[in-house]
Parts: C-alpha cells; sequence; structure tokens
C-alpha cells in the first residue's frame, strides 16, 4: 500500500486535519461528509458499518452521531489514536470499536456488516481488485468509497505527493467493481479544482471558488475532468 510508512509517523498523524480541513479545506471535508450521508440515507438503530481507512476518525465520528454502529479500521496506530481521541470527545467511545489491521485481510466473516465505508482509500492501492473483494465479502448490502480520476487536474501534480496517488477512469472502477460481485447503484463527479488549490486558500477566499467549481460541475465538460468521483455499489441480491 503507497505511503503506509507516511501515515504511521506521529507527526503527519497529529496535524492531519489541520492541514488537510481547516481553512479551505473545510469545504472539502464537508462535501465528503454530505457525500458519504446521501449514500447511506437515513441511518437506523444498529446499522452496522465498517469505515476502512478510517485515519483520525472523521466518518467514524460522523457516522456514531447518526446511530451506526461503528468498526473503524486503520492500518497506522498513530492515526487511530488520533481517531480514538475525536470519538471519545463525541461521546461515542463506547459506541464504537477501533482496530489495527489489514484491509486486504478483515477478520470478520462474511455479510457482517450493513454497509463498508472506504472513504481516501483506493487512491492507495497499486492493486484494488483484492481489496474490493474482501470489501465485498464482509458487505451484506453496500460498499461506498471515493476514487481520483486520471482526466482531472490531479495528473499534473499527483507525482509530488509523498505517498503518490493511483487515479482512475470509470471503466477501470466498472472493470474492478465487475471482478468484485459489486454493481454500482450511484455515482457522483466533483471538484474540478483540485483539494489541493482549496487547501491553500483561507476559509472566506475559498467559497467563491467553490461556487464556480460547482456551476462548472453542473456542465457536461465539467463533470468530465472533475478530481473525485463517489461510487455507491451494492451487493446484487441471490436469485
Amino acid at each position: 500500500m503507497k505511503g503506509q510508512d507516511w501515515y504511521q509517523a506521529d507527526e503527519v498523524a497529529e496535524e492531519y486535519d489541520d492541514v488537510r480541513f481547516s481553512g479551505g479545506g473545510q469545504l472539502i471535508d464537508r462535501r465528503e461528509k454530505e457525500a458519504v450521508l446521501a449514500a447511506l440515507g437515513p441511518i437506523d438503530p444498529g446499522h452496522r458499518v465498517l469505515e476502512v481507512a478510517c485515519g483520525t476518525g472523521r466518518f467514524t465520528t460522523m457516522l456514531a452521531d447518526q446511530g451506526a454502529d461503528v468498526v473503524g479500521l486503520d492500518v497506522s496506530r498513530e492515526m487511530l489514536e488520533q481517531a480514538r481521541e475525536k470519538v471519545a470527545a463525541a461521546g461515542h467511545a463506547d459506541a464504537v470499536e477501533f482496530l489495527r489491521g489489514d484491509a486486504s485481510r478483515l477478520p470478520f466473516p462474511d455479510d457482517h456488516f450493513d454497509t463498508v465505508v472506504a472513504m481516501r482509500f483506493f487512491h492507495l492501492m497499486d492493486d484494488p481488485v483484492p481489496f474490493a473483494k474482501e470489501l465485498r465479502r464482509v458487505s451484506r448490502d453496500q460498499v461506498f468509497f471515493d476514487t481520483f480520476n486520471g482526466r482531472s487536474l490531479r495528473t499534473l501534480y499527483t507525482w509530488l505527493l509523498p505517498m503518490g496517488s493511483r487515479l482512475y477512469s470509470e471503466r477501470q472502477v466498472a472493470a474492478m467493481l465487475g471482478e468484485a460481485g459489486l454493481t454500482l447503484a450511484n455515482e457522483e463527479h466533483d471538484f474540478v479544482l483540485p483539494y489541493g488549490f482549496y487547501r491553500e486558500l483561507p476559509g472566506a477566499v475559498a467559497k467563491p471558488f467553490r461556487a464556480l467549481d460547482e456551476f462548472a460541475g453542473d456542465t457536461v465538460p465539467g463533470d468530465y475532468v472533475a478530481s473525485v468521483s463517489y461510487w455507491d455499489a451494492r451487493v446484487p441480491e441471490e436469485e
């Protein structure tokens, strides 16, 4: 997995949210959370969610707020420490379980969760198919994830990132879902301007750019070059 050592550095884990989701980055955080909540819909009590690559617990905490029973899994002990602190501060310490583990060998039986969420995950995979198969194995119904797109502006700078970044075409995502035994229920594409642009701006400055970005994203060309895609995949019903 790309960047495994980088994510396990103490200073990276401690500064992760501040670097990525403060200032203009708050717009990214808000949009990602909206995408997850929209895909999951109203969450019934007891809805079981596995969050793979839970990192500092941004989505874990949000899902617990909505009443889900959440297990957060990450390969980085340092990231999990940040996640535990965040969940405890939100009052969900007794409702969320965290595990350090490898997403290619999940320690759960088949169909154990209602939903599996994997945000900021597949861009780190050299070979994503085995991971997609494992996420599908433990999900009874839904796998929700995002990817970065190969036709976007991200192609201009991804090689500069500490861990690199795998970029996907829609055809590659469709092939991955097919091999994993998943069907696509819905997809959304967003952020014509890449994430890195927003992170460099104060929040007040980033907002008008985001408004222009959303306007461009509603057009066919804008949708085509969007840098991020959100994929809502489902486990087919047995005949």
